[in-house]
């Protein structure tokens, strides 16, 4: 009986949040359907992939749309359509310029542009009844919390049932039933249980009613665990200070997202500040003990802007810093008289502006990398009158550096942003106009991600004139065993790769080798480029001895570009043709 009442309960939830979101549900339902349309389509333009994210934004601005009128108690059905029709526009307006195509700044802007929305879906209902925001931040936490624990167990117990079906009943079920049924739990499932789950406007909200399990887990296990952490961090910067040997690039990672669980710690106990001494006093001392690891971050990322410059994901990790600094010197400051609320409006104020506007991180990033390139050209006698004098005496750290300022434009933004450069610069004029070829330093920093892809339009293979084809996609660190003459062998830890005739090596190659050259060739392209998928011509390697003709025809090819060590490559998908003289 008790199972069959939480099946109603939920069924309930499910009918309430289809009536009171109805647009919101078929905003989510509709991207669902798009990207069940790309998976069968295969689509040569990423035109419903704009779609899909256009769709997806749907989602937050109609929340805020129906909170913003249930706020004002608006029943009127005109302004409701109207409202929805400027969210419409809206939409509309940001698809058609600016979710031009999938690159770098297509999908940093899109990622602010949500957080604001979803910012501002959190503070609407409270904006200036400013009692129990707190609360109701709590009760949508929570609820998202058990919808994703439910969802996660509705697509577990489906999936089972599928791989019964499949396995016991030798019903074949294909791999995308599992990602479609996937696509219905988490956007049509998820989100109705979801939005039952909040709170609606008549609703009281009283500290008594904060979760014991939450407050079990921040009071008990969270904050535990960052004082101990704390206590590290102390003791590693009082090593550095000892040392004075600063480790660039592990620092702000070290401090920036332990500062963000403490401010939403801090927010989060805030309802219960006064029922004991424990989250009290971790709420008056955390932020004071934070801000000085907040300043020793700031002077470690000072050495690295001083060296590289500013890009983007430095320019996000100063602007995030600096929100922190100023929400720990808020709660330093006003911990007796919290108004929590300006957490999330300072937040979404804060993503706007870093991809809009003067200040955003592209402009502040190309003005930074401009002015590098200009000083690197006056260095060395580069500018005349405003424009570039080649020059082949220039050292080899320099080429390097005026090379990675170039390539960031390449891949970011566009070699037209570049000063100084002529129109239609490439580059391949490299040569021509700054007097040496272009450096291919990979990335400046350590751990730079790379993917290459075949063009999946061009599907057919040519195997004519060979007389083994082996498919090496399942044959990592072992060998091909079979009963012919030819063996292959992979070995994945090493990128070599070994043709075999009569348990004989015939032949032997360094993956590594052909990746490299690639790379000279086409260069790192972004991780959300077109630029990363080739050609069969790009993506074929040929060669042949006495004994063998081999063609190695490759699928993807992944791996890291290390600037002192070269390129490490580790994921390949791969055919093998070999032909026997």
């Amino acid at each position: 009986m008790k199972f069959l009442n939480s099946i109603k309960n939920i069924l309930t939830g499910l009918y309430s949040s289809l009536k009171r979101f109805p647009i919101t549900i078929l905003m989510s339902a509709s991207v669902a359907v798009v990207l069940v349309t790309i998976n069968e389509t295969t689509p040569k333009t990423d035109d419903l992939s704009r779609i899909a994210l256009a769709l997806a934004l749907g989602i937050p601005i109609s929340l805020c749309i129906k909170i913003f009128f249930e706020k004002r108690e608006e029943n009127n059905l005109i302004k409701y359509i109207l409202g929805y029709l400027v969210g419409a526009i809206f939409l509309i307006v940001y698809y058609l310029f600016f979710i031009k195509d999938m690159s770098m700044v297509t999908g940093t802007r899109y990622i602010a542009v949500s957080l604001a929305f979803y910012m501002t879906f959190l503070f609407l209902p409270h904006f200036f009844k400013k009692e129990q925001f707190e609360m109701y931040v709590v009760a949508v936490f929570t609820g998202f919390f058990i919808t994703v624990i439910y969802s996660a167990v509705l697509y577990s117990g489906l999936s089972a049932i599928l791989f019964a079906i499949d396995r016991l009943l030798q019903i074949q079920i294909l791999g995308k039933v599992y990602y479609y049924m996937f696509l219905f739990v988490a956007f049509i499932f998820a989100v109705s249980y979801f939005l039952a789950e909040i709170p609606i406007r008549t609703e009281e909200l009283s500290p008594k009613k904060y979760p014991k399990l939450l407050r079990i887990l921040l009071l008990y296990i969270v904050i535990p665990l960052l004082i101990a952490y704390t206590t590290i961090l102390y003791i590693y910067f009082g090593k550095i200070i000892v040392t004075r040997v600063w480790p660039i690039g592990i620092v702000s990672h070290l401090v920036i997202w332990y500062a963000v669980i403490v401010t939403v710690v801090l927010f989060f106990i805030t309802p219960i500040k006064d029922e004991n001494g424990w989250q009290k006093n971790f709420l008056k001392f955390a932020p004071k003990i934070i801000i000085p690891l907040l300043i020793m971050m700031f002077v470690s990322i000072n050495i690295r802007l001083n060296a590289y410059g500013i890009t983007e994901r430095r320019y996000y990790i100063c602007i995030l810093g600096f929100w922190l600094l100023c929400m720990m010197i808020y709660f330093s400051l006003f911990s007796r008289k919290l108004k929590n609320i300006i957490i999330p409006i300072s937040l979404a104020a804060v993503a706007l502006i870093s991809v809009f506007g003067p200040i955003s991180s592209y402009s502040i990033s190309m003005m930074s990398q401009n002015s590098r390139f200009q000083q690197y050209l006056t260095k060395n006698d580069m500018l005349m009158d405003g424009k570039i004098q080649p020059s082949s005496k220039v050292s080899k750290d320099d080429r390097a550096q005026i090379s990675s300022i170039i390539d960031y434009f390449n891949r970011q933004h566009s070699l037209k942003d570049v000063r100084f450069l002529p129109e239609g610069f490439k580059t391949s004029d490299m040569k021509t106009v700054l007097g040496f070829e272009f450096e291919n330093t990979l990335y400046n920093n350590s751990n730079g991600y790379f993917f290459y892809q075949r063009d999946a339009a061009e599907k057919g293979i040519d195997i004519s004139g060979y007389d083994y084809l082996f498919d090496m996609r399942q044959m990592n660190n072992n060998s091909n065993s079979s009963s012919n003459p030819v063996n292959i062998s992979y070995n994945y830890d090493t990128s070599i790769l070994k043709v075999l005739f009569n348990n004989t090596e015939v032949y032997s190659t360094n993956l590594n080798a052909f990746v490299n050259a690639l790379i000279d060739k086409r260069g790192i392209p972004s991780e959300m480029s077109k630029e990363n998928i080739l050609s069969s011509g790009d993506m074929t390697f040929s060669t042949e001895n006495e004994k063998l003709k081999i063609k190695i025809v490759f699928l993807s090819i992944s791996g890291n570009a290390y600037q002192t060590q070269g390129v490490n490559s580790k994921g390949f998908e791969f055919y093998v043709l070999v032909k026997v003289k």
